[in-house]
C-alpha cells in the first residue's frame, strides 16, 4: 500500500519547556513532590510523548481519569506509579487494577466496598472538600468501612484555587480535618493553582496538570511557566480577491479593496472553533495574517499582506500561548488544549 502523504497539521511539542514545567512545579511544591496529571492524552499533547518526558525530568506519579488512558501510560512507567481518578466501577475494573498493578481512587463507599470485594490492595482515596465533584463526603471519615485500606494517596481537589476566595481555606482546613483521621502515606491537595497558593497547600504531592503544558491559572506562575505546545498549519490556497468579495461562510468579512489571502488547512474540527472568527491572527516569519471571517470546520482564511512571499504549501504558526489565546477567544485554557485535534502530527 502507499504510504499515507504527510499531514496539513503540526503540533510541535517543546520538550525541554515541558521539563522544565514540571522541575519549575516541583520546586514550587516546596519539600513536597510534584506528579504529573497525563489525563486526556495528556491534556491533547500525546500521552505517548509527553510521559517519557515527565519520567526522564524525574516525575514518579501520574495520574489518569479513565482505565482506558492507562495501556497508553504504562507502557513508559511503573504501573505502581499510576492512579486512577474516576476509581472502580465494576469488578471488571478491580481486576484490572490488580492484573496491572496501578492504584485505583476510591471516591465513594461503594467503591471502597467493591475493592475489598475483589481482595483490595494499594489504592488511593479521594475526600470532597467543597467542589461536589468526586470523593467521599465528611461525615464517612470515622466509617468503620475506611478501617484497614492500604491508602497510599489521601487526596482532596480545590475548587477555586486560581481565585483569592474563602473557600481555598475551607477546604484546606478540611482536609486538615481529613488526614488526621485517616491514615495514608502521603497526603495531596494541590492542583496547578494550588501549588501557586503556598506551603500550605503542599503536603507531600502535589499534582499539576495544565501548568505542566503551558497554561498558567495564576499570575504567580507567569514567569515560571514555558509554552508547550506549537500548531502549525499548511497553506492549502493563496488567492486574490477584490474589493467588495466576502470571505468564507455568510460573507462575514468583505474586503475593502484588492487583497491576497490564504487558505489555511485549521479549523474547528482541530479545535480552532468558531469563537476565532475575525480574531487574532496566525503568523508567517514573524509577520501576522489576520484571521478574516468565519471559521470553517477544516479551513480558515488569513490576509496575506505583510507576508509577500508566502506561497501554498508553506507552513504557518498557529499563535498558542495560553493565557493570551484565551482572552483573544474565549475558551479556558484547558479548552485550548484538550480539543486539539487527532489531524494534528504530533
Amino acid at each position: 500500500m502507499t504510504a499515507l502523504p504527510p499531514p496539513t497539521l503540526r503540533l510541535d511539542l517543546d520538550a525541554e519547556a515541558l521539563a522544565h514545567n514540571w522541575r519549575a512545579l516541583d520546586r514550587l511544591s516546596g519539600s513536597a513532590r510534584a506528579g504529573a496529571a497525563v489525563k486526556a492524552d495528556a491534556y491533547g499533547l500525546g500521552a505517548s510523548k509527553v510521559v517519557p518526558i515527565l519520567a526522564k525530568a524525574c516525575a514518579r506519579d501520574f495520574f489518569v481519569a479513565h482505565w482506558s488512558e492507562v495501556p497508553e501510560v504504562i507502557a513508559h512507567v511503573p504501573p505502581s506509579s499510576v492512579s486512577v481518578l474516576h476509581g472502580p466501577m465494576s469488578d471488571a475494573d478491580c481486576a484490572f487494577a490488580r492484573e496491572t498493578g496501578v492504584r485505583p481512587v476510591l471516591n465513594s463507599l461503594e467503591q471502597v466496598a467493591r475493592w475489598r470485594s475483589a481482595g483490595g490492595g494499594a489504592c488511593d482515596l479521594m475526600f470532597d472538600t467543597g467542589i461536589n465533584r468526586l470523593g467521599l463526603p465528611l461525615s464517612a471519615v470515622s466509617n468503620p468501612a475506611l478501617q484497614g485500606l492500604e491508602v497510599e494517596t489521601l487526596m482532596s481537589h480545590l475548587a477555586s484555587a486560581d481565585e483569592d476566595v474563602a473557600q481555598n481555606e475551607q477546604q484546606l482546613a478540611r482536609f486538615r480535618e481529613i488526614a488526621a483521621a485517616i491514615p495514608a502515606k502521603r497526603r495531596s491537595l494541590s492542583n496547578s493553582a494550588g501549588i501557586a497558593l503556598g506551603a500550605d497547600y503542599a503536603f507531600d504531592l502535589t499534582r499539576p496538570g495544565l501548568a505542566l503544558y503551558g497554561g498558567v491559572p495564576r499570575g504567580e506562575l507567569a514567569n515560571e511557566i514555558r509554552q508547550v505546545a506549537h500548531p502549525r498549519a499548511a497553506l492549502l490556497q493563496v488567492r486574490e480577491i477584490a474589493a467588495g468579495e466576502g470571505v468564507g461562510y455568510n460573507a462575514a468579512f468583505v474586503a475593502r479593496g484588492p487583497m491576497r489571502v490564504g487558505v489555511v488547512s485549521l479549523g474547528y474540527a482541530d479545535g480552532f472553533l468558531r469563537c476565532w472568527g475575525g480574531k487574532g491572527a496566525l503568523r508567517s516569519e514573524g509577520a501576522d495574517l489576520p484571521l478574516l471571517g468565519k471559521v470553517s470546520m477544516d479551513m480558515v482564511v488569513v490576509d496575506l499582506a505583510a507576508a509577500p512571499a508566502v506561497r501554498e504549501g508553506d507552513w504557518v504558526d498557529v499563535p498558542y500561548n495560553l493565557p493570551t489565546a484565551s482572552a483573544q477567544c474565549g475558551l479556558s485554557q484547558y479548552e485550548l488544549l484538550t480539543t486539539l485535534g487527532r489531524r494534528f502530527r504530533r
